[in-house]
């Protein structure tokens, strides 16, 4: 549905303008979830990554491949761990490359349309509560004069 305005052909009515619209910002949205969940993975990969590098490498370690745990030495699955790691960081380099691609159509789309986003009253009511302070979560006790 994004690409019905690269055709050419221009929205019929302010429905399939919001339908687009929507879609674009799913996108978006898919994107930020697969990034953290890929960063999740580099996390992991760098956690397994220091606490078998300081190991003897010819010390058995068992890693999983495709569901099917494998025995290997430490020389072994190290390399490969670190080759993943390196995989998934570049991965998460062009989804951050695209994810910026996209944000910049949102906006070209958004000004093309005079888009404009209403905030809720929920929205607006948390807004009001942040100006008053951040005393939220602070318990006070009883004046000392009535102790």
């Amino acid at each position: 549905m994004a690409k019905a305005e690269d055709d050419g052909k221009e929205p019929m009515n302010e429905q399939a303008v919001a339908n687009i619209y929507g879609a674009m910002r799913a996108e978006i949205n898919q994107i930020y979830s697969k990034i953290t969940e890929l960063e999740m993975e580099v996390s992991e990969h760098s956690l397994v990554i220091n606490a078998i590098k300081p190991l003897d490498s010819s010390r058995r370690c068992y890693r999983m491949i495709g569901g099917v745990l494998v025995e290997r030495t430490i020389k072994e699955v190290l390399p490969a761990v670190q080759r993943n790691k390196e995989g998934i960081e570049e991965v998460i380099t062009r989804l951050n490359e695209a994810l910026e691609k996209k944000k910049k159509e949102l906006t070209e789309f958004e000004s093309k349309y005079k888009i404009r986003i209403k905030k809720t009253d929920g929205e607006m009511k948390d807004e009001s509560g942040k100006m008053e302070g951040n005393a939220q979560g602070v318990l006070v006790g009883p004046p000392s004069g009535s102790e």
